[in-house]
């Protein structure tokens, strides 16, 4: 079986193992298991028709979660590999991490979490903790899809720590703590090596992919982007070498070209701030206090104009606003009227409600909401408030 060289990777040989053990596969290291039970499962196929910017149904070339997720995942191993990491453990934590996104984006999960005050809250990633423990039922033997620890952990705490040392557990959103093992998880320490590499692929890929959606789509044009910091330079290096190539080749250049710079930027600061740690393993990553994978400070001044410029010309431009705001309905009213009467509900959702207005009902009513696609959410609002077709 493959080992890492690197003394501060995962060593899938020395996992803490699986919530439920299990005897491990001859053929598959642990973390390639759960990178196969994560691509297999019902949640990760239903992010093919969920909004990463643009609702799935606008066009067929933008990205949704599912390519997205695929984006990162191939930067994670890109980035894996360089850092002499295991590379299964960071693409799984990448395929995962946004398991637990409801439909519509940030404007379902906005919608969601308004929806679920006094019943719990809701937050994309404690929901993505609850996919993967819980609600994904395929095996005979226990709920969820018994990944190891390690990946767990990743998906939990790709962004880095969720609570310091002696916080009130309380504040944290309800579906940490409502996973029996979130202790073991040690919520208050770094997480490993690969899953900040996940957190930062995911980073290089939405910066990169919506630049590329939104030129795409005709919110943002080339001359725009030129004085933005690092992206206007690409785009000017890149028309220097290419002249007179195709506006659409021209986009393809220079998204290509800002990958290979961020990937190249994490490297070199990653390599510098692992070295200058002084980690021997992954347990001293852990414990850091700082994470080991980023991009420089040139970069990250850069990255911070970047997404000001796509607020400002494209996360807020008026057509955008108005499916987000669309969404955002169509979430808070099924909601309601599902949590008002569940008997509307699917036959299979409806054993775990406790009646109208219920603490079960609204928890039962969010899982299922947020495991819908766009289509799905859109096609239960229209048979609950349309009369056309009565179906």
């Amino acid at each position: 079986m493959y080992t890492p060289h690197a003394p501060y990777a995962c060593d899938p040989n020395t996992s803490r193992g699986r919530h439920h053990p299990q005897t491990e596969s001859a053929m598959r290291s642990p973390f390639q298991r759960d990178r196969d039970r994560i691509i297999h499962s019902s949640a990760f196929r239903r992010l093919k028709e969920k909004t990463q910017v643009f609702v799935a149904h606008e066009g067929d070339d933008y990205r949704t979660r599912l390519t997205h997720s695929l984006e990162v995942a191939q930067i994670a191993r890109t980035l894996a590999r360089a850092l002499n990491v295991d590379e299964d453990l960071a693409e799984a934590t990448s395929l995962a991490h946004d398991l637990g996104h409801p439909p519509f984006g940030h404007s379902g999960e906005d919608a969601l979490a308004e929806m679920m005050k006094g019943y719990g809250g809701f937050d994309h990633n404690a929901q993505t903790l609850r996919v993967i423990t819980k609600l994904e039922n395929r095996y005979p033997e226990y709920e969820g899809l018994n990944l190891t620890w390690e990946t767990v952990e990743g998906v939990v705490k790709h962004n880095g720590p969720l609570m310091k040392k002696g916080d009130d557990p309380a504040n944290l959103p309800w579906g940490f703590t409502a996973y029996e093992g979130w202790e073991d998880l040690e919520l208050w320490s770094h997480s490993s090596v690969e899953a900040q590499i996940a957190a930062l692929s995911d980073d290089i890929a939405y910066n990169n992919h919506d630049i590329d959606d939104g030129l795409n789509s005709g919110l943002l044009s080339i001359e725009q982007l030129m004085d933005v910091p690092l992206v206007g330079e690409v785009f000017h290096r890149c028309r220097l070498r290419h002249r007179d190539i195709p506006r659409q080749i021209l986009i393809y250049e220079a998204v290509r070209d800002m990958i290979g710079l961020m990937v190249g930027d994490v490297l070199e600061e990653s390599r510098r701030r692992l070295s200058e740690s002084g980690v021997k393993s992954a347990e001293d990553v852990r414990m850091l206090g700082y994470p080991v994978v980023a991009f420089s400070d040139d970069m990250t001044m850069s990255l911070s104009e970047l997404r000001r410029f796509l607020y400002a010309n494209m996360y807020l431009q008026y057509k955008v606003k108005r499916m987000k705001e669309k969404g955002k309905m169509i979430v808070r009213e099924i909601f309601a009227r599902f949590v008002e009467d569940p008997g509307l509900l699917p036959t299979r959702f409806q054993a775990g409600t406790d009646g109208p207005g219920g603490q079960k009902t609204a928890r039962v009513v969010c899982d299922y909401i947020a495991g819908m696609t766009d289509r799905l959410a859109l096609e239960e609002h229209r048979k609950l408030f349309h009369v056309e077709g009565w179906s």
